[in-house]
């Protein structure tokens, strides 16, 4: 997640007195660019009130959680200081820890080492050796640290690296990375719906949307192509998805942007963190979509990891997931979709 500047513009999309009277508050947030779509019909709150608060929760996220901001609680931690987290802080730890429980560490935020290795997290690197990810891996996953962030406070309401731990050794380096995003896209449609905001869209890199579209019905999301040099999200499409119109949380995550190749081998961002390794599988991309943004965010991440088989399981037994894989086979690819992902072909 990357120090963004925020350069939010607000356009009024469709006008009407009585009926539906949608806005795009847009600008530049973690790395990339954000759209947030809402109908204010109805909503006491002005469209500036609204961009301002959008404006305040992305800041808020950017000077907690993004490893990118040096002066960043999330930063600060890692650099082994201590400090005062905010309530931010300890809801995404807690969160993180639950999804490291559920997937038996193939979803791990205290990862970090790894990740800096690689060259996919917050450091220059590439291609470590054998060695150097064996040396690397005991003092990496959620297990060697408390369950949750108030259990390891001080008195004073601060929090100290090692206090962290559960017993001695490295201390932790956290990687929120592969849930921020979708936990930014909550926090902003939690605080719209304070708001009375029932039709919106957030996109900070990943989905929720709730209720309907400035056409009238519910809304649709292009699917990526998972192929190699597909840069711009929306840029060459695999298949559109459709929402019911109930609040959900919709992401994708891949292997086609963030990966290098050496030798031939094409190394991805996607580590799995029990081995140290990325992960080798023939899974291209898994769109998920889950009640919320922080769900589908974390689910997509554990399926990249463990592959198309385990990835069709997990989705089949839990019934508040749905999703969409596409994976490799022969020299093409091939999709599978659960029984309630709702797609067209372009």
């Amino acid at each position: 997640m990357k120090k963004y500047i925020l350069l939010a513009a607000i356009f009024l999309a469709v006008s009407c007195a009585q009926g539906p009277r949608y806005i795009a508050i847009s600008g530049y947030a973690q790395g990339g660019t954000y759209t947030v779509k809402v109908n204010v019909q109805g909503v006491a709150a002005s469209p500036e009130a609204l961009r301002e608060g959008v404006d305040s929760i992305l800041t808020l996220v950017d000077t907690t959680l993004s490893g990118y901001n040096k002066l960043s609680l999330l930063s600060r931690f890692n650099a082994g200081e201590t400090i005062r987290p905010n309530r931010l802080f300890e809801d995404i730890y807690s969160l993180s820890r639950k999804w490291y429980d559920e997937s038996k560490g193939a979803f791990d935020v205290a990862a970090g080492p790894l990740y800096d290795a690689w060259g996919f997290g917050f450091k220059n690197g590439s291609m470590p050796s054998d060695e150097a990810v064996a040396a690397i891996l005991p003092s990496c996953g959620m297990a060697r640290l408390k369950p949750s962030v108030e259990e390891a406070l001080s008195p004073d309401g601060t929090l100290a690296p090692k206090d962290l731990l559960i017993a001695a050794g490295a201390l932790p380096v956290l990687n929120f990375n592969a849930i921020a995003q979708g936990y930014t896209a909550d926090l902003v449609a939690r605080w719209l719906q304070s708001k009375g905001v029932k039709d919106m869209l957030v996109d900070i890199g990943e989905i929720f949307c709730d209720g309907m579209n400035p056409s009238g019905k519910p809304w649709s999301v292009g699917v990526d192509r998972p192929v190699d040099g597909n840069e711009t999200p929306g840029q060459d499409l695999e298949g559109i998805w459709y929402s019911s119109g109930v609040p959900c949380g919709i992401v994708t995550s891949g292997n086609y942007r963030k990966f290098y190749v050496v030798d031939g081998v094409k190394y991805s961002h996607t580590i799995d963190p029990r081995t140290g390794y990325p992960a080798r599988n023939n899974l291209l991309s898994a769109t998920i979509v889950a009640p919320d943004a922080t769900t589908a965010d974390a689910v997509a991440t554990w399926c990249m990891v463990i592959g198309l088989e385990e990835a069709k399981k997990l989705i089949e037994e839990r019934a508040d997931l749905e999703g969409f894989l596409i994976y490799s086979e022969g020299e093409g690819m091939q999709e599978w979709a659960s029984e309630g992902f709702f797609t067209s072909d372009l």
